[in-house]
């Protein structure tokens, strides 16, 4: 089976493909300094969609097969329900913190002395999802059936967090928004261009 071509809503799901065929996903950054931080991207694919994967690597590849692809930049634990986790964690200056992509995805920049404005913008989300290409029945009827009740968090957090349009903790030391995989699919996600925090730095 060939992931992809679900209308790319496995393949190229979030962050320019990075959370490719994950079930559930959380992005962490914590600001460290003005001008550091930590990323911790966890992704857990479910027990049926990973062993999808596995099958569909040693069919492509059958020489050399590798079902850990889509942790080839991370730490991959196989669970013993079948399930996979994989970790990615990247620490130090804000252009290196990129995820694996070409360019940086997560946005910082000055908000004032001591303060950062970490970013995400969603429409890449939106545009990667493929929400406007039509599949047919059966295929959403699986696309459904993997996603249901799934998605991503994404979180923010630093000393204090003095501004944001996400989900201020009750410490007021992060914010986070949680965004349903079966939205963005569907196109129903009421998403800001955005999402943003102005975190002080400790």
């Amino acid at each position: 089976m060939n992931l992809i071509s679900i209308g790319k809503l496995a393949a190229t799901m979030l962050l320019a493909g990075a959370l490719a065929g994950c079930i559930d996903a959380e992005v962490d950054v914590v600001l460290t300094s003005e001008t550091t931080a930590r990323a911790t991207m966890t992704q857990v694919m479910g027990a049926d969609f990973y062993s999808m994967v596995k099958m569909s690597a040693s069919e492509t590849e059958a020489d050399a097969p590798k079902d850990d692809d889509f942790c080839a930049d991370g730490d991959l634990t196989k669970n013993a329900d079948g399930t996979a986790t994989c970790v990615i964690v990247e620490e130090g200056k804000f252009a290196r913190l990129t995820f694996g992509n070409d360019e940086p995805t997560i946005t910082f920049a000055s908000a004032g002395p001591g303060l950062v404005r970490v970013s995400l913008p969603t429409a890449e989300m939106r545009d990667e999802v493929g929400a406007d290409e039509g599949i047919d029945e059966e295929t959403k009827a699986m696309v459904e059936a993997f996603f249901k009740g799934h998605g991503i968090t994404v979180r923010f957090s630093g000393a204090e967090v003095t501004e944001t349009n996400m989900t201020l903790s009750e410490d007021k030391t992060s914010a986070e928004s949680e965004i349903q995989f079966l939205d963005l699919i569907n196109g129903t996600a009421e998403l800001p261009d955005e999402l943003y925090a102005v975190v002080r730095a400790p």
